[in-house]
């Protein structure tokens, strides 16, 4: 066979060792001249430490880099130092001498030495580090691997003093077959679950530096198939003889989950790294849609040394990939995409071609870049573009933001249904995919509110020296906005300029600046405030605020919070950006003094100085929120959508409050932090609390329960008190904002429910006192009764609650179960000269047998309609509709006065109540039968007056 031609060898035919000594020399040859490539990009001192290396894992001297004890594993298997390398060492201690070893076996346990990657391709650059393989025998004990292990990282340390970044990775060759090994075998390794893929890029970019030499070699790639027989027959047959050569597998065939595996690593990659991300996840579709017969690039590799197509350039690895995408690219029409990855190999290239060389020779990759992008019939303006794009700002990023981000958003999608089609999911790949779904999203989606980030790894410093900042007029809708100009702009200048960007919002506009880098710490602003009351200093002190909430670029986001949904970390509040609360007093140059400083209720109008609230939010998916909140209900509003967003367990937001306008500002600023700080105080409590604040003459009332945080807007005080009012399903504590409700007497009553008790409160009103009762569900019930005394005031009302609680007793099903309810009495006393108004516990009033007062018990009970059916007992006599229709209240009234002496006008009381049948007995509270008490005392002394003047029967 003719040594220029094709070799095609066949094992069951025989094999010429001469033809397989060939396939060998081919090839070393690709390998000499990829490791000369290699070198040619390497400083002196880093090619020092690449020929040195196979020298010092073959010998163990304690002077040599790398010796850590004289047991260390030392010997690599058929290596022997020329003289000039043996030179080298002595170089570097004078007192080596090079003994030659003998045999094989034991003595020599480094089996082979591998670089694997960029180094000796078009892509290598001066940062590329060496990941060098170190093969080892499989029968090294572990301590010896210890061992091992310690004299790689001595020579990691080493290389680094001389420039060289070597990471070494020991790869057990048995272990490596099965798919088994414990470390990453690459900086650019994602775990174990890319075998073959690793392999893959192995066998294609590998430099051998000495050792064996990879049995993969000589099995041709029509063999693939049955690899395993070919070797048998290859060494059991001494055509080749086993310590030459080093087994690492084939690449027959590739399991489908590696294809999901290695995409999802890349997209994860490409977050961030865009551009070196795109040609793998390329090749990974490529491969991926060529199973089940993938003719993977290190197949085609092989192919061409066998054919003797033996072309450097044509067999670079990162050539390879381009060429296997331009094919697939170009079959499927898709030119975009085509120009995207010719982008990318140039930019990871990073040879400027705009752009003279350095040292005025070009390099081989220069010359290689040249051809290909002669090919691709760019000109000089478009290589001008990208070698400038470490200057790229925001027009140019934007472009090539949405060309990326489609690609990562296709190949998203390509995985997905991948993992359906090819049946490969696991709940590993679903999470997985769900987590990186998340990732994108996160980075990629536009959502209201949301702050777009443009610039994922395309440029280095989006920053500008100088903006202008303009507030433009009202447009046709009545809305006025905000843009952002490059330049330092005049008044009449900026309108024939084309904004950067433009907002409605300012706070929105200065968020997208920061995160996105456009605006840094020496960037220039010329503003032009328009209609607004921003000034400079406002500008920059709201600048410096988000730096000091939000400093860039952030961290990483943790697998771990992708897996639960976003919650908010870092939470600025910005007030009355731009806007002076006191506008109309600061032109006419009015100072307002009052007693009423409090920013929510300012002066004798209670005005709200807080006028606008601008809330930017970073949550647990690095997501930048803008929300704005406008008009007299903003803090409130705010409030409500901050706890809303909070979780029910974990860690709360770290939350900054800043205002900055024209008149008190930092009196501004503590109000909100008072009030998000009391609100905050009793969230998530248990049981669920409300939280009662004024504005003006307004009241609210926040829901404080986690995931249903309510806002109830009312009006006025006698809306308030109707709120207050309404039966509630179980006790709610409601605390009250420090300044809400000033000096009314609610302000001392409501903080006092418990759930524990029905609270009485009573005050005095001329010859009228005012009852007041907090149930047990916290619900305030009120009613206004002439005053003769405390004790025929609260006697009536304590007997029909005692009456209550022994019936709610009786229907329990374990009357042990609980404490009873305790009814507590309060007197309110009246504000004195030195003294404000207080509220005084007192003692249940006495309810002895000897009392005037008669036994009055109703029982209620659902009727036709929305009618009730009414029985009421009097002194245990029964009067009901049945029998006295719609005389029954002037019956009872009857009957009532013939039982007083001297025709005593006083009022009638019910004594107990029964609404067993008409209401549910788990809903059922004190406030229901208060409120039904009332109705039916109404009516009977409504009788009870008529009857007494001689008047007509009254109507319940």
């Amino acid at each position: 066979m003719p040594h220029r031609q094709e070799i095609r060898p066949d094992i069951d035919d025989g094999i010429d060792r001469k033809v397989l000594a060939r396939l060998r020399a081919r090839f070393l040859q690709i390998n000499a001249g990829r490791l000369a490539r290699a070198n040619e990009a390497l400083s002196s001192r880093q090619q020092l430490v690449l020929r040195l290396l196979p020298l010092l894992f073959h010998v163990n001297h304690p002077l040599l880099p790398g010796y850590v004890s004289a047991s260390a594993p030392a010997g690599l298997c058929g290596f022997e130092p020329d003289e000039a390398l043996l030179a080298e060492a002595q170089r570097l201690t004078r007192s080596f001498s090079y003994r030659p070893r003998r045999g094989e076996g034991p003595a020599q346990p480094i089996q082979g030495l591998f670089l694997m990657g960029s180094l000796g391709t078009l892509a290598q650059a001066e940062t590329s580090d060496l990941d060098l393989w170190v093969c080892h025998d499989p029968q090294l004990p572990e301590a010896a691997l210890a061992e091992l292990r310690r004299k790689c990282a001595a020579l990691e340390t080493w290389a680094a003093t001389l420039g060289a970044e070597v990471h070494c990775f020991l790869v057990d060759p048995q272990r490596f077959t099965r798919g088994a090994r414990d470390a990453r075998l690459t900086s650019d390794d994602c775990g174990t679950t890319q075998h073959y893929l690793l392999l893959d890029e192995f066998y294609r970019t590998a430099i051998w530096l000495g050792g064996r030499t990879p049995l993969w070699w000589l099995v041709p790639a029509y063999e693939e198939g049955r690899y395993a027989e070919y070797c048998e027959k290859l060494l059991s047959r001494r055509f080749v003889r086993e310590q030459e050569v080093l087994d690492l597998g084939h690449l027959a065939q590739i399991p489908p989950g590696e294809f999901l595996g290695a995409g999802m690593w890349q997209l994860f990659k490409g977050i961030d790294s865009p551009y070196k991300a795109v040609l793998k996840l390329l090749l990974t579709e490529v491969y991926a849609s060529e199973h089940p017969q993938v003719n993977c690039l290190a197949l085609r590799f092989k192919q061409a040394v066998y054919a003797n197509r033996l072309d450097l350039d044509e067999l670079d690895p990162y050539l390879m990939v381009y060429r296997r995408l331009e094919e697939y690219l170009s079959a499927r029409g898709e030119v975009e995409r085509l120009e995207l990855v010719r982008r990318c190999l140039y930019l990871k290239v990073g040879k400027r071609l705009s752009r003279p060389p350095h040292n005025r020779r070009k390099s081989w990759q220069r010359l290689l870049l040249e051809r290909l992008t002669a090919d691709w019939r760019w000109d000089q303006r478009q290589l001008a573009r990208l070698d400038s794009r470490s200057q790229w700002k925001v027009r140019q990023v934007a472009g090539e933001r949405r060309i990326l981000v489609n690609e990562l958003t296709y190949s998203y999608r390509f995985l997905s249904q991948l993992a359906r089609r090819l049946q490969v999911a696991s709940p590993l790949n679903e999470r997985d995919l769900g987590v990186l779904g998340r990732r994108l999203y996160a980075a990629f989606e536009r959502k209201a509110g949301k702050v777009e980030f443009i610039n994922p790894g395309i440029a280095p410093d989006l920053a500008e020296d100088t903006l202008t900042l303009v507030h433009c007029p009202a447009a046709e809708d009545g809305e006025s906005l905000w843009a952002l100009l490059p330049g330092s702009l005049g008044a009449r200048d900026w309108q024939d300029f084309a904004p950067l960007k433009r907002s409605r919002s300012l706070v929105e506009l200065l968020a997208w600046s920061h995160r996105n880098g456009v605006i840094d710490a020496s960037t220039r602003l010329t503003l032009h405030p328009g209609t607004s009351d921003l000034s400079e200093t406002e500008l920059y002190k709201l600048l410096d605020s988000l730096r000091q909430s939000f400093p860039m670029p952030l961290a990483a986001v943790e697998e771990s919070a992708l897996l639960q949904a976003a919650v908010p970390r870092e939470v600025l509040l910005l007030v009355n950006v731009g806007i002076d609360p006191l506008k109309a007093h600061s032109q006419l140059n009015v100072h307002l003094t009052s007693e009423r400083t409090d920013a929510l209720g300012y002066a004798g109008m209670r005005e709200n100085l807080v006028q606008s609230i601008d809330q930017i939010s970073l949550n647990s998916w690095n997501e930048l929120l803008v929300s704005r909140y406008d008009g007299p209900n903003a803090p409130l509003d705010c409030l409500r959508d901050y706890l809303a967003a909070l979780p029910a367990e974990g860690p709360r937001p770290n939350l900054r409050i800043r205002c900055f306008c024209r008149n008190r500002a930092p009196a501004i600023a503590r109000r909100l932090e008072a009030l998000f700080s009391e609100a905050l105080g009793h969230f998530g409590a248990t049981p669920p609390a409300r939280h009662l604040v004024q504005l003006r003459q307004e009241y609210h009332v926040l829901d404080l329960q986690p995931g249903q945080v309510g806002h109830r807007v009312l009006a006025d005080l006698p809306a308030l008190l109707g709120y207050l009012g309404e039966p509630r399903p179980a006790f709610s504590p409601l605390y009250l904002d420090s300044h809400a409700l000033g000096h009314d007497e609610l302000a001392l009553i409501l903080p006092l429910g418990r759930p524990d008790g029905i609270q009485v409160f009573y005050r005095l009103h001329g010859e009228q006192a005012e009852l007041s009762v907090l149930d047990e569900h916290n619900s305030l019930w009120r009613q206004r009764l002439p005053f003769h005394d405390e004790q025929s005031l609260l006697t009536p009302l304590h007997r029909f609650l005692q009456s209550l609680l022994y019936r709610r007793n009786a229907s329990l099903a374990d009357p042990t179960g609980g404490s009873p309810l305790e009814i507590r009495y309060h007197r309110i006393l009246p504000a004195a000269p030195l003294r404000a108004r207080q509220v005084e516990r007192i003692e249940p009033p006495e309810t002895g047998v000897s009392n005037p007062f008669y036994d009055v018990q109703a029982i209620l009970e659902p009727g036709p309609g929305s009618r009730l059916r009414v029985t009421l007992y009097c002194d245990h006599r029964e009067f009901s509709e049945l029998e006295h229709g719609a005389e029954l209240y002037r019956s009872v009234a009857r009957h009532i006065l013939a039982r007083r002496s001297g025709g005593e006008h006083y009022p009638c009381y019910l004594t107990d109540l029964d609404l067993s049948r008409l209401l549910d007995r788990q809903a059922a509270q004190t406030l229901h039968y208060l409120r039904y008490k009332a109705r039916l005392e109404h009516a009977l002394n409504q009788a009870l007056l008529k009857g007494y003047r001689g008047g007509e029967n009254a109507a319940p």
